[in-house]
Protein backbone atom coordinates (compact mmCIF):
# COMPACT_ATOMS: atom_id res chain seq x y z
CA UNK A 1 0.00 0.00 0.00
CA UNK A 2 1.38 3.57 -1.17
CA UNK A 3 1.13 5.88 1.36
CA UNK A 4 -0.64 9.19 0.27
CA UNK A 5 0.91 12.66 0.77
CA UNK A 6 -0.09 14.22 3.97
CA UNK A 7 -2.23 17.33 3.19
CA UNK A 8 -0.86 20.89 3.67
CA UNK A 9 -3.75 21.59 6.01
CA UNK A 10 -2.56 18.47 8.55
CA UNK A 11 0.66 19.62 8.54
CA UNK A 12 0.11 23.03 9.14
CA UNK A 13 -1.74 22.24 11.97
CA UNK A 14 1.32 19.63 13.61
CA UNK A 15 3.29 22.76 13.24
CA UNK A 16 1.18 24.98 14.96
CA UNK A 17 1.04 22.92 18.43
CA UNK A 18 3.29 24.01 21.33
CA UNK A 19 4.31 20.50 22.32
CA UNK A 20 6.65 17.72 20.29
CA UNK A 21 4.40 15.94 17.55
CA UNK A 22 5.27 13.62 14.66
CA UNK A 23 3.38 12.17 11.88
CA UNK A 24 3.34 8.66 10.93
CA UNK A 25 1.64 6.33 8.49
CA UNK A 26 0.71 2.72 9.11
CA UNK A 27 4.22 1.40 8.20
CA UNK A 28 5.68 3.08 11.45
CA UNK A 29 7.61 5.73 9.34
CA UNK A 30 7.87 9.30 10.47
CA UNK A 31 6.59 11.42 7.69
CA UNK A 32 6.74 14.98 9.77
CA UNK A 33 7.80 16.12 12.47
CA UNK A 34 6.88 19.84 13.98
CA UNK A 35 9.32 22.36 15.08
CA UNK A 36 9.10 21.58 18.94
CA UNK A 37 9.99 17.75 18.41
CA UNK A 38 13.02 18.68 16.02
CA UNK A 39 14.14 21.51 18.57
CA UNK A 40 13.67 18.21 21.51
CA UNK A 41 15.92 16.22 19.14
CA UNK A 42 18.32 19.42 18.53
CA UNK A 43 18.45 17.82 14.59
CA UNK A 44 21.35 15.91 15.73
CA UNK A 45 19.82 13.16 12.96
CA UNK A 46 17.75 13.08 10.30
CA UNK A 47 14.58 11.40 11.37
CA UNK A 48 12.05 12.02 8.43
CA UNK A 49 11.76 8.02 6.25
CA UNK A 50 12.80 6.63 9.48
CA UNK A 51 10.49 4.12 11.24
CA UNK A 52 9.70 5.53 14.68
CA UNK A 53 10.62 2.49 16.94
CA UNK A 54 13.98 2.72 15.06
CA UNK A 55 14.24 6.48 16.76
CA UNK A 56 12.73 6.29 20.22
CA UNK A 57 13.51 2.47 21.25
CA UNK A 58 16.81 1.78 18.94
CA UNK A 59 14.73 -1.05 18.25
CA UNK A 60 14.95 -3.08 14.86
CA UNK A 61 11.25 -4.30 15.58
CA UNK A 62 7.73 -2.18 16.49
CA UNK A 63 7.36 -1.65 20.12
CA UNK A 64 4.97 -4.67 20.65
CA UNK A 65 7.61 -7.48 18.88
CA UNK A 66 9.93 -6.03 21.85
CA UNK A 67 8.09 -6.87 24.76
CA UNK A 68 6.42 -3.06 25.24
CA UNK A 69 2.96 -1.94 24.25
CA UNK A 70 2.61 -0.26 20.91
CA UNK A 71 0.31 2.55 20.21
CA UNK A 72 0.20 2.67 16.85
CA UNK A 73 -1.23 -1.35 16.45
CA UNK A 74 -3.40 -0.58 19.48
CA UNK A 75 -4.94 2.65 17.79
CA UNK A 76 -5.41 0.17 14.29
CA UNK A 77 -7.36 -2.24 16.60
CA UNK A 78 -9.42 0.30 18.24
CA UNK A 79 -9.52 2.97 16.01
CA UNK A 80 -9.39 5.44 18.86
CA UNK A 81 -6.79 7.41 20.17
CA UNK A 82 -4.22 5.39 22.56
CA UNK A 83 -1.97 6.59 25.35
CA UNK A 84 0.95 4.73 26.68
CA UNK A 85 4.51 5.34 28.34
CA UNK A 86 7.49 4.82 26.96
CA UNK A 87 11.31 4.97 27.92
CA UNK A 88 12.95 7.14 25.25
CA UNK A 89 16.25 7.35 23.70
CA UNK A 90 16.88 11.18 23.55
CA UNK A 91 19.85 13.00 22.99
CA UNK A 92 19.21 14.00 26.48
CA UNK A 93 19.21 10.56 27.19
CA UNK A 94 16.98 8.43 28.01
CA UNK A 95 13.59 9.55 29.59
CA UNK A 96 10.49 8.53 30.39
CA UNK A 97 7.69 10.05 27.67
CA UNK A 98 4.07 9.84 27.80
CA UNK A 99 2.94 9.10 24.43
CA UNK A 100 -0.74 10.03 22.93
CA UNK A 101 -1.54 8.53 19.61
CA UNK A 102 -4.52 9.67 17.52
CA UNK A 103 -5.52 7.87 14.15
CA UNK A 104 -6.41 10.30 11.23
CA UNK A 105 -8.64 9.22 8.69
CA UNK A 106 -9.26 9.82 4.65
CA UNK A 107 -12.15 10.56 3.36
CA UNK A 108 -12.63 6.43 2.69
CA UNK A 109 -13.43 6.51 6.63
CA UNK A 110 -9.99 4.83 6.27
CA UNK A 111 -6.80 5.10 8.93
CA UNK A 112 -4.46 6.49 6.67
CA UNK A 113 -2.18 8.42 9.52
CA UNK A 114 -1.46 8.64 13.11
CA UNK A 115 -0.50 11.88 14.94
CA UNK A 116 1.89 11.20 17.87
CA UNK A 117 2.31 13.40 20.63
CA UNK A 118 5.19 13.20 22.92
CA UNK A 119 5.03 14.96 26.33
CA UNK A 120 8.45 14.29 28.67
CA UNK A 121 7.17 13.49 32.37
CA UNK A 122 7.80 16.44 34.52
CA UNK A 123 9.22 13.97 37.03
CA UNK A 124 12.86 15.21 38.25
CA UNK A 125 15.26 12.86 36.80
CA UNK A 126 17.86 13.29 39.63
CA UNK A 127 14.83 11.51 42.09
CA UNK A 128 14.29 8.78 39.40
CA UNK A 129 18.55 8.13 39.11
CA UNK A 130 19.07 8.10 43.19
CA UNK A 131 15.69 6.30 44.13
CA UNK A 132 14.65 4.09 41.32
CA UNK A 133 11.75 5.70 39.10
CA UNK A 134 12.83 4.42 35.73
CA UNK A 135 12.58 1.58 34.19
CA UNK A 136 11.84 -0.31 30.70
CA UNK A 137 9.95 -3.51 31.84
CA UNK A 138 6.13 -4.64 30.99
CA UNK A 139 5.34 -3.80 34.71
CA UNK A 140 6.91 -0.93 35.28
CA UNK A 141 5.76 0.92 32.52
CA UNK A 142 1.97 -0.34 33.00
CA UNK A 143 1.92 1.35 36.50
CA UNK A 144 3.72 4.52 35.19
CA UNK A 145 0.62 4.31 32.60
CA UNK A 146 -1.68 4.38 35.98
CA UNK A 147 0.48 6.88 37.70
CA UNK A 148 -0.42 9.38 34.67
CA UNK A 149 -3.73 8.56 34.54
CA UNK A 150 -4.60 9.23 38.11
CA UNK A 151 -2.11 12.70 38.36
CA UNK A 152 -3.85 15.27 36.97
CA UNK A 153 -7.28 14.45 39.52
CA UNK A 154 -7.73 14.71 42.57
CA UNK A 155 -8.72 10.84 43.15
CA UNK A 156 -7.78 9.06 46.04
CA UNK A 157 -4.82 6.76 45.20
CA UNK A 158 -4.16 3.68 47.31
CA UNK A 159 -0.64 2.02 46.41
CA UNK A 160 0.04 -1.38 47.09
CA UNK A 161 3.19 -2.71 47.01
CA UNK A 162 5.97 -5.05 49.02
CA UNK A 163 8.00 -2.85 51.33
CA UNK A 164 11.29 -1.05 49.31
CA UNK A 165 9.55 -0.95 46.12
CA UNK A 166 9.49 2.89 46.00
CA UNK A 167 6.18 3.47 47.02
CA UNK A 168 6.75 7.06 48.25
CA UNK A 169 8.70 8.22 45.06
CA UNK A 170 5.78 7.09 43.23
CA UNK A 171 3.49 9.22 45.50
CA UNK A 172 5.33 12.18 44.78
CA UNK A 173 5.76 11.26 41.24
CA UNK A 174 1.64 11.71 41.32
CA UNK A 175 1.87 15.04 43.22
CA UNK A 176 4.79 16.07 40.53
CA UNK A 177 2.44 15.55 37.41
CA UNK A 178 -0.62 16.64 39.13
CA UNK A 179 -1.67 20.52 38.87
CA UNK A 180 -1.24 20.67 42.43
CA UNK A 181 2.98 20.42 42.08
CA UNK A 182 3.56 24.17 43.08
CA UNK A 183 2.35 23.32 46.57
CA UNK A 184 3.24 20.74 49.27
CA UNK A 185 3.87 17.51 49.02
CA UNK A 186 3.85 16.08 53.00
CA UNK A 187 4.25 12.41 53.68
CA UNK A 188 3.64 10.53 57.38
CA UNK A 189 4.87 7.03 58.23
CA UNK A 190 1.70 5.78 59.97
CA UNK A 191 3.61 3.16 61.84
CA UNK A 192 6.09 5.38 63.12
CA UNK A 193 3.65 6.87 65.21
CA UNK A 194 2.41 6.12 68.71
CA UNK A 195 -1.24 6.11 68.58
CA UNK A 196 -1.68 8.73 71.71
CA UNK A 197 0.11 11.62 69.06
CA UNK A 198 -1.22 10.13 65.78
CA UNK A 199 -4.12 12.54 66.09
CA UNK A 200 -2.37 15.50 67.48
CA UNK A 201 0.38 14.79 64.23
CA UNK A 202 -2.04 14.39 61.84
CA UNK A 203 -4.43 17.04 62.78
CA UNK A 204 -3.11 18.87 65.10
CA UNK A 205 -3.72 20.79 68.24
CA UNK A 206 -4.83 23.20 70.54
CA UNK A 207 -2.98 25.02 73.63
CA UNK A 208 -3.55 23.26 76.58
CA UNK A 209 -5.40 19.69 74.58
CA UNK A 210 -3.11 17.27 76.86
CA UNK A 211 -0.23 17.44 79.01
CA UNK A 212 3.07 18.85 77.13
CA UNK A 213 0.79 21.21 74.22
CA UNK A 214 2.02 24.62 75.55
CA UNK A 215 1.19 26.01 72.23
CA UNK A 216 -0.53 26.15 69.28
CA UNK A 217 0.24 22.98 66.67
CA UNK A 218 -0.79 23.04 63.15
CA UNK A 219 -0.91 19.11 62.25
CA UNK A 220 0.05 17.81 58.52
CA UNK A 221 -2.95 17.82 57.04
CA UNK A 222 -2.93 21.76 57.70
CA UNK A 223 0.92 21.50 56.28
CA UNK A 224 -0.31 19.89 52.84
CA UNK A 225 -3.01 22.37 52.44
CA UNK A 226 -3.64 22.53 48.85
CA UNK A 227 -0.93 19.81 48.06
CA UNK A 228 -0.94 16.15 48.58
CA UNK A 229 -0.79 14.48 51.86
CA UNK A 230 0.85 10.53 51.59
CA UNK A 231 0.04 8.33 54.41
CA UNK A 232 2.45 5.61 54.40
CA UNK A 233 1.62 1.85 55.64
CA UNK A 234 -2.06 2.99 56.05
CA UNK A 235 -2.16 -0.36 57.39
CA UNK A 236 -1.33 0.90 60.90
CA UNK A 237 -3.42 3.91 61.28
CA UNK A 238 -5.07 3.26 64.52
CA UNK A 239 -9.05 2.66 64.34
CA UNK A 240 -9.22 5.44 66.87
CA UNK A 241 -8.38 7.85 64.46
CA UNK A 242 -9.96 6.04 61.00
CA UNK A 243 -12.91 6.98 61.46
CA UNK A 244 -11.55 10.31 61.71
CA UNK A 245 -9.48 10.10 58.72
CA UNK A 246 -13.15 8.78 57.19
CA UNK A 247 -14.66 11.67 57.66
CA UNK A 248 -11.86 14.00 56.37
CA UNK A 249 -12.45 12.27 53.16
CA UNK A 250 -16.35 12.40 53.14
CA UNK A 251 -16.65 15.97 54.05
CA UNK A 252 -13.11 17.52 53.58
CA UNK A 253 -13.11 18.45 57.22
CA UNK A 254 -11.08 17.75 60.16
CA UNK A 255 -10.51 19.33 63.61
CA UNK A 256 -7.60 20.43 65.85
CA UNK A 257 -7.27 17.85 69.30
CA UNK A 258 -9.24 20.61 71.89
CA UNK A 259 -10.64 22.57 69.55
CA UNK A 260 -14.36 22.61 68.51
CA UNK A 261 -13.76 24.90 65.27
CA UNK A 262 -14.65 22.30 62.31
CA UNK A 263 -11.81 23.36 59.48
CA UNK A 264 -12.12 22.45 55.58
CA UNK A 265 -8.79 20.92 54.25
CA UNK A 266 -7.75 21.29 50.39
CA UNK A 267 -5.46 17.79 50.07
CA UNK A 268 -5.37 15.35 47.78
CA UNK A 269 -4.84 11.96 49.30
CA UNK A 270 -2.19 9.31 48.19
CA UNK A 271 -2.02 6.25 50.86
CA UNK A 272 -0.19 3.25 50.25
CA UNK A 273 0.49 -0.31 52.14
CA UNK A 274 2.30 -3.71 51.89
CA UNK A 275 -0.35 -5.48 53.94
CA UNK A 276 -3.56 -6.80 52.66
CA UNK A 277 -6.31 -4.56 54.03
CA UNK A 278 -8.60 -6.61 52.70
CA UNK A 279 -7.59 -9.32 55.28
CA UNK A 280 -7.69 -6.61 57.67
CA UNK A 281 -11.29 -5.89 56.84
CA UNK A 282 -12.16 -9.66 57.77
CA UNK A 283 -10.54 -9.46 61.14
CA UNK A 284 -11.99 -6.56 61.81
CA UNK A 285 -8.77 -3.73 62.19
CA UNK A 286 -9.41 -2.02 58.73
CA UNK A 287 -12.83 -0.09 58.41
CA UNK A 288 -14.35 -1.24 55.04
CA UNK A 289 -15.49 2.23 54.81
CA UNK A 290 -12.75 3.92 54.62
CA UNK A 291 -11.14 1.23 52.74
CA UNK A 292 -13.60 2.12 49.54
CA UNK A 293 -12.68 5.40 50.16
CA UNK A 294 -8.59 5.29 50.01
CA UNK A 295 -8.79 2.75 47.08
CA UNK A 296 -10.95 4.49 44.48
CA UNK A 297 -7.46 4.21 41.99
CA UNK A 298 -5.31 1.58 43.08
CA UNK A 299 -1.76 1.26 41.74
CA UNK A 300 -0.01 -2.02 42.69
CA UNK A 301 3.83 -1.61 42.26
CA UNK A 302 6.13 -4.42 41.31
CA UNK A 303 8.42 -5.90 43.05
CA UNK A 304 12.03 -5.95 41.49
CA UNK A 305 12.16 -9.60 40.94
CA UNK A 306 9.17 -9.01 38.44
CA UNK A 307 11.31 -6.09 36.64
CA UNK A 308 14.02 -8.32 35.20
CA UNK A 309 14.91 -5.96 32.80
CA UNK A 310 15.30 -3.36 34.69
CA UNK A 311 17.87 -4.87 36.89
CA UNK A 312 20.91 -3.71 35.14
CA UNK A 313 19.18 0.00 34.71
CA UNK A 314 18.70 0.56 38.19
CA UNK A 315 22.19 -0.56 39.33
CA UNK A 316 23.90 1.65 36.80
CA UNK A 317 21.55 4.86 37.83
CA UNK A 318 21.99 4.09 41.40
CA UNK A 319 25.62 3.51 41.00
CA UNK A 320 25.97 7.29 39.00
CA UNK A 321 24.49 8.77 42.70
CA UNK A 322 26.39 6.66 45.05
CA UNK A 323 30.11 7.10 43.50
CA UNK A 324 29.31 10.09 41.09
CA UNK A 325 32.88 10.66 40.57
CA UNK A 326 34.18 7.40 40.25
CA UNK A 327 32.27 6.43 37.09
CA UNK A 328 31.89 2.61 38.66
CA UNK A 329 30.83 0.12 36.33
CA UNK A 330 29.16 -3.98 36.66
CA UNK A 331 31.31 -6.80 35.74
CA UNK A 332 29.50 -9.64 33.67
CA UNK A 333 29.37 -12.13 36.71
CA UNK A 334 28.71 -9.08 38.88
CA UNK A 335 25.40 -8.07 36.45
CA UNK A 336 24.48 -11.92 36.51
CA UNK A 337 24.84 -11.88 40.09
CA UNK A 338 22.19 -9.35 40.60
CA UNK A 339 19.84 -10.58 37.95
CA UNK A 340 19.35 -14.21 39.28
CA UNK A 341 18.80 -12.91 42.78
CA UNK A 342 14.95 -12.44 44.09
CA UNK A 343 15.11 -9.14 45.91
CA UNK A 344 13.22 -9.53 48.83
CA UNK A 345 14.26 -6.15 49.85
CA UNK A 346 13.42 -4.53 46.11
CA UNK A 347 14.95 -1.68 45.09
CA UNK A 348 15.74 -0.61 48.82
CA UNK A 349 17.95 -3.82 48.95
CA UNK A 350 19.73 -3.40 45.84
CA UNK A 351 20.76 0.26 47.18
CA UNK A 352 22.12 -1.07 50.14
CA UNK A 353 23.86 -4.33 48.27
CA UNK A 354 25.70 -1.41 45.65
CA UNK A 355 26.44 0.98 48.64
CA UNK A 356 28.40 -2.06 50.49
CA UNK A 357 29.87 -2.89 46.43
CA UNK A 358 31.33 0.68 46.18
CA UNK A 359 32.89 0.86 49.63
CA UNK A 360 34.81 -3.16 48.95
CA UNK A 361 36.02 -1.93 45.42
CA UNK A 362 39.75 -0.33 45.21
CA UNK A 363 39.10 0.65 41.16
CA UNK A 364 36.54 1.48 38.69
CA UNK A 365 34.74 -2.20 38.33
CA UNK A 366 32.52 -3.84 40.99
CA UNK A 367 32.89 -7.48 40.74
CA UNK A 368 31.12 -10.61 42.11
CA UNK A 369 33.43 -10.83 44.94
CA UNK A 370 32.19 -7.08 46.22
CA UNK A 371 28.65 -8.18 46.20
CA UNK A 372 27.43 -10.62 49.20
CA UNK A 373 28.62 -13.98 48.39
CA UNK A 374 26.15 -16.02 50.65
CA UNK A 375 23.05 -14.30 51.65
CA UNK A 376 21.57 -15.64 54.94
CA UNK A 377 18.44 -17.28 54.17
CA UNK A 378 15.36 -16.96 56.30
CA UNK A 379 12.99 -20.07 55.76
CA UNK A 380 10.55 -18.63 52.76
CA UNK A 381 7.10 -19.43 54.42
CA UNK A 382 8.66 -17.06 57.74
CA UNK A 383 9.49 -14.73 55.37
CA UNK A 384 6.08 -14.60 53.50
CA UNK A 385 4.61 -14.47 57.15
CA UNK A 386 6.69 -11.72 58.12
CA UNK A 387 5.75 -9.49 54.98
CA UNK A 388 2.57 -10.85 54.53
CA UNK A 389 1.26 -10.08 58.13
CA UNK A 390 2.43 -6.67 58.60
CA UNK A 391 5.47 -7.89 60.38
CA UNK A 392 3.56 -9.29 63.31
CA UNK A 393 5.17 -10.64 66.29
CA UNK A 394 5.17 -13.88 65.84
CA UNK A 395 6.34 -13.48 62.40
CA UNK A 396 9.22 -11.24 63.80
CA UNK A 397 10.18 -13.61 66.22
CA UNK A 398 10.46 -16.40 63.89
CA UNK A 399 12.32 -14.52 61.63
CA UNK A 400 14.90 -13.32 64.12
CA UNK A 401 15.35 -16.91 65.71
CA UNK A 402 16.43 -18.52 61.66
CA UNK A 403 18.36 -15.45 61.28
CA UNK A 404 21.80 -15.46 61.89
CA UNK A 405 23.31 -11.89 60.19
CA UNK A 406 23.17 -8.68 61.72
CA UNK A 407 20.17 -6.89 62.46
CA UNK A 408 20.75 -4.52 59.45
CA UNK A 409 20.74 -7.83 57.06
CA UNK A 410 17.71 -8.94 58.53
CA UNK A 411 15.77 -5.36 58.35
CA UNK A 412 17.07 -5.62 54.63
CA UNK A 413 15.61 -9.00 54.35
CA UNK A 414 12.21 -8.17 55.51
CA UNK A 415 12.14 -5.18 53.49
CA UNK A 416 12.10 -2.04 56.75
CA UNK A 417 14.72 0.43 57.70
CA UNK A 418 16.98 -0.66 60.42
CA UNK A 419 15.15 1.84 62.76
CA UNK A 420 11.70 0.60 62.16
CA UNK A 421 12.89 -2.99 62.70
CA UNK A 422 14.46 -1.82 66.27
CA UNK A 423 11.12 -0.36 67.07
CA UNK A 424 9.13 -3.32 66.02
CA UNK A 425 11.62 -5.68 68.22
CA UNK A 426 11.27 -3.35 71.05
CA UNK A 427 7.35 -3.86 70.84
CA UNK A 428 7.79 -7.20 70.47
CA UNK A 429 9.49 -7.70 73.70
CA UNK A 430 6.77 -5.20 75.20
CA UNK A 431 8.79 -1.72 75.43
CA UNK A 432 7.18 1.37 74.30
CA UNK A 433 7.50 3.15 70.85
CA UNK A 434 11.36 4.38 70.43
CA UNK A 435 12.40 7.03 68.06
Amino acid sequence: MTTARPPAELLSFMESLPEPHILLDRDYRILAANDAYRDKWDSRKEIIGRRCFEVSHRYDVPCDEAGESCPLRLALRSGRREQVVHLHHTPQGETLENIELCPVRNGAGDIEFFIERIAPLSVARSSERTRGLIGRSPSFLHMMQLVTRVAPSSTAVLLQGESGTGKELVANAIHQLSPRADRPFVAIDCSGLAETLFESELFGHERGAFTGATSRKAGLVEAASGGTLFLDEVGDIPQTIQVKLLRLLETGTYRRVGSPELLRADVRIVSATHRSLEAMIRDGSFRHDLFYRLNVFPIQLPALRDRGEDIELLARELLTHLAPERKLRLSRTALDWLRKYDFPGNIRELRNILERACLLSDDQEIRVEHLPAVREKIPDPVLRGAKGRGIDAPALTAALASFNGSRRELAERLGLSERTLYRRLNKCRGGGETT
